[in-house]
């Protein structure tokens, strides 16, 4: 069983990882994803395929995973210490972390990125399909803003 002690460091560290990860996820969607809506598609699809490999990288692996572990040994100690204050603190903390953080990942933007990865940097014969599959997903994903309409994509998987 977690001490008190060891209990105060991991959430302090859950913490900094979550703002470390948070922090990431802004600078993406505010800065690259803008940056790359205003390339043409094929160029955009390149600079993306790009960002895909270098994320692969044991820093970043460590702070995004580092802070899941963390976040799921938060989660199970306040389930035992549930009576005690702060309890549910620590599992809404480690909750939010795991879902909006690793499960939206990996049901959303990995698929996405293995679409990235399969998809054609040179989408001359379509441009408006390149951008489609990086800024709406491709067909089936249920996560992301907009889809296109079932017409598009058949024109953009398909062409």
């Amino acid at each position: 069983m977690l001490t008190g002690r060891l209990l105060v460091v991991l959430t302090c560290l859950a913490a900094l990882g979550s703002s470390l990860i948070a922090g990431v996820f802004l600078a993406f969607s505010a800065i690259v994803m803008t940056a790359l809506g205003r390339l043409p598609p094929h160029q955009g699809i390149a600079a993306m395929q790009s960002i895909n490999i270098a994320v692969i990288n044991p820093w970043f692996f460590a702070a995004f995973f580092g802070t899941a572990a963390a976040s799921a040994v938060l989660a199970i100690a306040s389930l035992l210490r549930w009576g005690e204050p702060g309890a549910m603190l620590l599992l809404a903390g480690g909750g939010l972390y795991l879902v909006g953080s690793i499960l939206v990942t990996m049901l959303c933007n990995v698929p996405l990125n293995d679409a990235l990865a399969a998809a054609e940097a040179e989408v001359s014969r379509a441009p408006a399909c390149g951008s489609a599959i990086w800024s709406r997903g491709p067909p089936g994903t249920t996560c992301g803003p907009q889809h296109p309409s079932p017409r598009r994509r058949r024109s953009c998987w398909l062409s």
